[in-house]
């Protein structure tokens, strides 16, 4: 089975690393050369990768094809390129919606999917919508899959994804916060994040009880759990983040 990936950014990147430590088994990856650098690395690291400049050759030479590139280049190309009937399309361009996807590439079996960094080590959740056999098959390789019918409630859980950047700002915030009272930048570093990789796995671990059981269990009398989450409640700090989730929303909500 070949695939082919219109796009070569971060989440393509990615996706084929963990594809190369999953056991899949493609015969070929053809990529584009929209990100020279992306894709020459790609290509140097995985020989069964191959750069082809031409979208539509492509198209041709894969039976999966996936749509990695921005919602403004997308509606610009996705137009003039043909996809035969027999063709399976994956998109991950967040704000064209599977209608529009169907227009604009005439093409009816096509999957939203919402992939993150982290599959590159074949870990996270990996949305797809609507539910797909074959969809599923392919991504329960590569970490967790979590099906959704209505498209609706899949963008709001796209909306999330935006948390990404803050989750890593949060850290970066918290590591300077060290290295400014005198830590070692790496110990830094290492602290922080094998703290929040704790705690995360701890949550996934505990799920059944509930976030907010989390939330009270970690927290003592006059402790400093306890003082820190006052303070950044008192200073609005998780309403400023619903209001931002909320502002995401309404932008995906309008996705044509």
């Amino acid at each position: 089975m070949n695939l082919g990936f219109i796009g070569t950014g971060k989440i393509t990147s990615s996706v084929i690393t963990g594809i190369f430590k999953s056991k899949l088994k493609n015969s070929k990856i053809f990529i584009s050369s929209r990100n020279r650098n992306v894709a020459r690395q790609l290509n140097t690291k995985f020989k069964s990768v191959k750069i082809i400049k031409d979208n539509q050759e492509i198209i041709n030479k894969s039976q999966i094809i996936f749509l990695a590139i921005t919602p403004t280049v997308g509606a610009k190309i996705l137009g003039n390129l043909k996809f035969s009937k027999n063709k399976k399309i994956i998109s991950f361009i967040s704000t064209i919606n599977l209608a529009n996807l169907k227009k604009l590439t005439k093409c009816k079996n096509i999957v939203r999917a919402i992939p993150l960094p982290p599959i590159e080590i074949k870990k996270g959740p990996i949305i797809i919508c609507p539910p797909n056999k074959k969809a599923k098959q392919f991504f329960s390789h590569l970490g967790s899959v979590v099906e959704i019918s209505n498209e609706k409630i899949c963008n709001k859980f796209w909306s999330t994804s935006a948390l990404m950047a803050p989750f890593y700002e949060l850290l970066n915030v918290s590591t300077q916060w060290l290295v400014s009272k005198g830590v070692n930048k790496a110990k830094a570093t290492s602290y922080i994040s094998e703290l929040f990789l704790g705690l995360s796995q701890d949550a996934v671990n505990k799920k059944t009880r509930g976030l907010k059981q989390l939330v009270l269990e970690s927290q003592t009398p006059k402790g400093l759990n306890e003082q820190a989450l006052r303070e950044l409640k008192k200073s609005k700090f998780y309403s400023k983040l619903n209001n931002t989730l909320n502002s995401i929303h309404k932008r995906m909500s309008k996705a044509k």
